[in-house]
């Protein structure tokens, strides 16, 4: 009995129709990137594990699909611990690679590796797909796409202010207007915590300040406690809980709570300065907010953090983030080089443009001119006009079976209607010996007869 066919769960294959709106999000991305400055890169689709593997946290590493290695990889196993049947100890004996969990530790790896023919600052994109072993659900999968942007080796702020206008204009580019561009910094938190009295539980209070649009004001309260965050110091964190208006409004707001951290006001002085700038500058469709609650990244975020939301009334998660790092580089020996970087969610710009109905219908078209086949001498007389019509910029072919009867005929009108290809050429015997070809129309039914240089211009 035949195997019935299946791919692995967290993977998908993509149709023709996925793949050209996918492409269109690619190359508006792309060419974004490229008008920036920013020059391409890529790295392999598996890395040597000691380079992942540590990297991500406890949870990251085990979402890391590791590669068997070649051979009888169970050869250099001892008895003893293979007995042990102990996963973590036995895995480092029989893998040695591991596919890609992102694309940012590859790229600090191929900085430190390349520091000596890299320019710095150097400012790179990258477009490749990343894989985790996570449980799929409705939007996560194992395998996807990640489209990052990033500068390294400059720790001016006004990369940060590139990186907003570089948001607004792909967003403005694919049709995405009224995104929100939300940013905060890592010091705000940072002196936040530093005025509660919470230094030392920083990642507790921010994961439960994260949730505040999510489970309201009482229950972060709640969360605090139970993290040992003081009461005297949560009744200080009052003001921000009504934390809203217009960014320079949040900003005075927030001079007043962090009057006496250094650290605070350092955070406060670099929003103003990207604030600033951005208000001069303008932005094409977007808008920049300040969102104090915002901590994505934490544990590698040093100074600004943007999370992009979908226009209002799209319900989705974020669709772009990312943040500055001040020592990515530095796991692997090259210390002391500032970066700053964003993403941008695929899959999820792709639902939103779709929910929207934003892709333009020209993305979508393959063949544009569908020859029918009459037989090997129409064909071959067809194949010369096919072959001037690609020189011009047309997509054309051939049906490649020829008719030889009625039922023919119908399948070959039906393969343009079920492709919608919106133009067919008749092209019998008659036609050749008059050198004219009979165009139909297959939106409207029409029937044209024309010269070569005639039908050019009207399948244009």
């Amino acid at each position: 009995m035949a195997q019935k066919p299946s791919i692995p769960k967290g993977t998908r294959d993509f149709n023709p129709e996925q793949v050209a709106k996918r492409n269109y999000i690619f190359s508006t991305i792309k060419s974004q990137f490229e008008t920036f400055g920013f020059q391409p890169i890529e790295t392999p689709s598996f890395e040597n594990s000691d380079t992942l593997m540590g990297k991500y946290g406890e949870e990251g590493d085990r979402l890391i699909f590791k590669i068997l290695n070649s051979g009888d990889y169970l050869s250099k196993v001892n008895d003893d611990l293979y007995a042990e049947k102990n996963s973590n100890k036995i895995t480092p004996k029989i893998s040695e690679k591991a596919l890609r969990y992102d694309l940012t530790v590859p790229f600090a790896r191929y900085v430190v590796q390349h520091q000596n023919d890299i320019e710095f600052p150097f400012k790179r994109y990258q477009m490749q797909p990343v894989w985790r072993a996570d449980r799929p659900q409705k939007g996560r999968f194992r395998e996807f796409y990640q489209c990052d942007a990033d500068v390294v080796g400059s720790d001016s702020l006004w990369q940060e202010v590139e990186f907003v206008q570089l948001y607004d204009n792909v967003f403005t580019a694919l049709g995405l207007k009224d995104t929100t561009i939300n940013i905060n910094n890592r010091k705000i938190l940072s002196g936040i915590a530093e005025v509660i009295g919470a230094s030392d539980k920083l990642i507790d209070f921010t994961v439960a300040l994260d949730k505040l649009d999510k489970i309201g004001e009482e229950k972060v309260k709640e969360e605090m406690l139970s993290k040992a965050i003081p009461q005297s110091g949560i009744d200080k964190l009052q003001p921000l809980f009504s934390l809203a208006g217009s960014f320079d409004g949040q900003i005075e707001s927030l001079k007043d709570i962090l009057s006496t951290s250094e650290e605070g006001k350092k955070g406060i002085e670099e929003l103003e300065f990207i604030n600033n700038a951005i208000n001069t500058l303008g932005l094409k469709s977007a808008k920049l907010q300040l969102d104090v609650t915002l901590a994505r990244g934490l544990n590698y975020y040093t100074g600004a953090i943007f999370e992009v939301s979908a226009p209002e009334g799209v319900k989705m998660g974020s669709i772009g983030g990312g943040g500055r790092y001040d020592d990515l580089t530095g796991i692997f020996g090259l210390k002391n080089v500032s970066g700053v970087g964003i993403s941008f969610g695929l899959d999820r710009i792709y639902l939103v443009i779709e929910e929207l109905g934003l892709f333009p219908e020209t993305i979508t078209k393959s063949t544009e001119v569908l020859f029918i086949n009459f037989g090997d001498n129409e064909a071959l007389f067809s194949l010369k006009a096919i072959k001037v019509l690609r020189e011009n910029g047309v997509n054309a072919e051939l049906y490649p079976d020829k008719i030889t009867n009625g039922k023919h005929m119908k399948k070959q009108m039906n393969y343009a209607n079920k492709r919608n290809i919106p133009f067919v050429v008749l092209m019998g015997e008659e036609e050749m010996n008059s050198e004219v070809y009979t165009l139909k129309n297959m939106n409207t039914g029409d029937q044209t007869k024309l010269d070569l240089t005639a039908l050019i211009k009207a399948v244009k």
